[in-house]
C-alpha cells in the first residue's frame, strides 16, 4: 500500500513499517529454521509449513534458490575438506581447513599409515555428508511437486522451477561433480602420496562413491517421485575417479607382467620356471581378483588385464618349446629335450585348469573375458608334445598297414595260435610309448581329475586310442581274400589290440563308438550273409566299415574302390579321413554299378548275394 499510495515520510505509517520489517524478519528467520529442520529430519510437515509461509510472503523462488545455493556450497566445501592434504598431513585429523589438495601436504617422515587412515576416514565422512545434503534437497524437491497453496492451488514446484530450469538435486549434483573432478585432477598431479593411496587403494574408492550413489538411489526411491540422481549422474560420478581407475589397472598389469617376464624370460631361452614359481603367478592372479570382486565392473575390468598378461605368458611361454626332430622321437627313451618339453606342457596346462576353475566361480561374461587367452594358453599347453602323440600314431597306423601284407586267405590250423607279426610290433610299440613317454605325461590317479577336466595328455591318449581303434577295423574291413582259419585269426588279432590300448593308452570301456564299433566286427565277420542285413550288430558300426567287409564275401569281378582307382591302402585310407560316409558310398555305389553290367553283358541272370545287400544298406544313407 505505500508503494501503491506513496505513504512513506507519515510518522505513524513509519512506526508501522519498522514493526512489519521486524515482524517479516522474525517470520523469514522462523520459516528457515522450521524448513531446514524438516530437510535434515525428512519431515514433510514441516517443510510443507515453511514453503508455504515463504510462498505467502511472495518469496518462495528466491528463498529455494537461496538454500540449494547454500546446500551446494556445503557440498563443495565437504570434498575440498576432505581433499585438505595440507591439513591431514598436519595431524588435524578431521578439522575443517581452507580445502584443496596443496603440493607442500606430504606426510611427515614415517606418519604415511597415519596419513593415509586420516585420508581415507575423511573421504568416508564426506560420503555421509554428500548423502545428507543431496537427499535432503530432494526432500525439498518432493514436497514442492507433491504441496498445493490450499486458497489458489497452485503447485508450489511450478512456482519454483520454470521451464528450462534444472531440478534442485541436479544443480547441487552437478556442483558436487564439478568440484570432486577438480580435486580429483588435483590430487593426481599435486600429491604423490594421495596419488599413490587413490591408486593402490582405486577398489576401496570406487566402493565407497558407489556405497554413495546405492545409497542415494535406496533413500529417494519413492513411488511417484522422481529419484535424487538417475544412472546418467550416476556415470559422472564413477567417471570423477577415471583417472585413478587408469593408473590401478595400469598397476595391476604391470605387477602381473614383471611376475610373468620374471618366470619367463626372453633373453634366457632354455630356463622353466619352477612348480612354487607357477603357483605365485597364480596366487598373485587370485589376489588381484579378489581386490576387487564385491564389485561386478571393475571385476571385468581387472580380468582384462588379468587376461593381456597370461596372452603375454603365452607368447612367451611358445618361445621355450623345443621343435625338431629329436622332439618327435619314439623308438628311444624319452630325451632331456623331450622331458623339457614334457614340463612346459604340465606348468601351462596346470596354469589353464587353476585360472579355467578361479573364473567358475564367476558369472558367465568373466569366463567371456578371459576365454581367448584361456585358449592361447591351451593351445601352448599343447603345442610340446602335439607332435610326439602325432609321431605315435603314425607308427601304430603304419603297423597296422601291414595287416594287408599277411595273408588271411589260407587256411593252417599250424599257425592258429600265434599271433601276427604286425599286431606283435603294435603292441611292442604301444608298450614302449607307455613305459618311457605315458607314465611321464599322464597324471597320477591322485590327480587325474583335479579340477573335473582332461588333461590335455590324457585327451592326447584317449584320442590316439579311438584312432587306432577305427583305424584297426578300416583295414581289417578291407582284408581280402579272408577264409575261415583267417576269420580267426583276424578275431585274435583285434582281441590282443583290445588288451595292448586298454592296458597302455586308455580304458576301452570308456571310447565309447570307437569300442562298441570293435566289439561289433569281431562276432559280424563270423556272420552268415544272410545274416549281416538284419543283425544289431551294424548298428555299432559306420557304414563304410560293414559295406567294405561285404567286398570279402563278394566274388573277384566285384571290386573294391580301392582296387579299381588302383590306390595303395595308405592312400585309399588317406582319401577316406577326408571323406563323409555319404561320399564313401558314392565311391562304393559306382563300383557296384560297374559289376552289375558286367553281370548283365554275360547275359547272367543272377548277382551275388552281396550286391542287394550292400545296395539296401548304403540306400540307408541317401534316404
Amino acid at each position: 500500500m505505500c508503494k501503491e499510495y506513496d505513504l512513506f515520510g507519515i510518522d505513524v505509517i513509519d512506526e508501522e513499517i519498522k514493526f512489519v520489517n521486524e515482524i517479516g524478519e522474525k517470520l523469514r528467520s522462523e520459516a528457515m529454521k522450521v524448513l531446514e529442520r524438516g530437510m535434515e529430519g525428512l519431515n514433510q510437515a514441516e517443510v510443507g509449513t515453511g514453503l508455504q509461509v515463504f510462498y505467502n510472503l511472495g518469496e518462495l523462488k528466491h528463498t529455494v534458490d537461496q538454500l540449494v545455493n547454500k546446500y551446494k556450497g556445503m557440498a563443495v566445501k565437504s570434498v575440498s575438506v576432505a581433499m585438505d592434504m595440507k591439513a591431514i598431513s598436519s595431524g588435524s585429523g578431521g578439522g575443517f581447513g581452507p580445502g584443496g589438495i596443496r603440493s607442500s601436504g606430504a606426510p611427515h617422515i614415517g606418519g604415511g599409515a597415519k596419513t593415509r587412515d586420516a585420508m581415507w576416514q575423511r573421504m568416508a565422512s564426506c560420503m555421509e555428508q554428500l548423502n545428507s545434503l543431496v537427499v535432503a534437497v530432494w526432500h525439498l524437491q518432493r514436497v514442492l511437486s507433491k504441496k498445493r497453496d490450499p486458497f489458489t492451488h497452485v503447485l508450489l514446484l511450478d512456482e519454483v522451477i520454470k521451464e528450462g530450469d534444472s531440478m534442485l538435486t541436479d544443480r547441487v549434483w552437478d556442483a558436487l561433480v564439478k568440484a570432486f573432478t577438480s580435486q580429483m585432477k588435483s590430487a593426481f598431479t599435486a600429491s604423490s602420496f594421495v596419488k599413490e593411496i587413490f591408486t593402490v587403494g582405486y577398489p576401496k574408492l570406487v566402493f565407497m562413491i558407489e556405497n554413495l550413489l546405492e545409497r542415494i538411489s535406496r533413500d529417494t526411491d519413492v513411488k511417484g517421485v522422481l529419484p535424487a540422481i538417475d544412472s546418467e549422474r550416476k556415470e559422472q560420478m564413477v567417471s570423477c575417479i577415471a583417472i585413478f581407475q587408469t593408473a590401478f589397472l595400469s598397476l595391476c598389469f604391470g605387477r602381473l607382467s614383471d611376475l610373468v617376464n620374471s618366470i619367463f624370460p626372453m633373453s634366457s631361452r632354455g630356463s622353466l620356471p619352477s612348480k612354487e614359481q607357477i603357483s605365485q603367478v597364480l596366487s598373485h592372479i587370485q589376489e588381484e581378483i579378489e581386490a576387487v570382486h564385491p564389485d561386478g565392473r571393475l571385476t571385468l575390468l581387472v580380468l582384462r588385464e588379468i587376461g593381456k598378461a597370461l596372452s603375454n605368458l603365452a607368447q612367451r611361454a611358445e618361445c621355450q618349446i623345443s621343435t625338431g626332430p629329436e622332439t618327435r622321437q619314439i623308438t628311444g627313451p624319452a630325451t632331456s629335450t623331450q622331458i623339457r618339453n614334457f614340463t612346459l606342457c604340465q606348468h601351462l596346462q596346470g596354469i589353464h585348469t587353476h585360472i579355467s576353475s578361479m573364473v567358475a566361480d564367476l558369472p558367465s561374461i568373466a569366463s567371456d573375458v578371459l576365454s581367448h587367452c584361456l585358449s592361447a594358453i591351451y593351445v601352448a599347453a599343447c603345442d610340446p608334445v602335439t607332435p610326439l602323440f602325432k609321431a605315435m600314431q603314425d607308427q601304430l597306423e603304419s603297423c597296422i598297414l601291414q595287416i594287408h601284407d599277411q595273408n588271411f586267405g589260407v587256411d593252417d590250423a599250424a599257425l592258429d595260435n600265434n599271433t601276427s607279426p604286425y599286431m606283435e610290433e603294435l603292441q611292442r610299440s604301444i608298450l614302449h610309448f607307455r613305459k618311457e613317454f605315458l607314465s611321464r605325461l599322464l597324471p597320477s590317479a591322485a590327480t587325474a581329475n583335479t579340477a573335473g577336466t582332461e588333461s590335455i595328455c590324457t585327451r592326447l591318449a584317449r584320442e590316439m586310442a579311438s584312432r587306432v581303434l577305427i583305424f584297426y577295423i578300416r583295414h581289417a574291413s578291407l582284408v581280402r581274400p579272408l577264409s575261415e582259419w583267417g576269420k580267426l585269426r583276424m578275431a585274435r588279432d583285434m582281441a590282443e589290440l583290445e588288451l595292448a590300448v586298454g592296458q597302455n593308452l586308455f580304458p576301452v570301456e570308456q571310447l565309447g563308438a570307437p569300442y562298441r564299433a570293435l566289439r561289433a566286427f569281431r562276432p559280424l565277420v563270423f556272420l552268415e550273409t544272410s545274416q549281416v542285413g538284419s543283425s544289431p550288430l551294424i548298428q555299432d558300426l559306420p557304414p563304410s566299415i560293414v559295406l567294405h567287409h561285404l567286398y570279402t564275401r563278394g566274388p573277384d569281378e566285384l571290386e573294391t574302390p580301392m582296387q579299381k582307382n588302383r590306390l595303395s591302402p595308405k592312400q585309399y585310407s588317406l582319401w577316406l579321413d577326408s571323406q563323409g560316409e555319404d561320399q564313401i558310398w558314392k565311391g562304393i555305389k559306382a563300383t557296384l554299378d560297374d559289376y552289375a553290367v558286367k553281370i548283365r553283358s554275360r547275359g547272367d541272370k543272377e548277382f551275388s548275394p552281396v550286391y542287394p545287400l550292400m545296395l539296401q544298406i548304403g540306400s540307408s544313407l541317401t534316404q
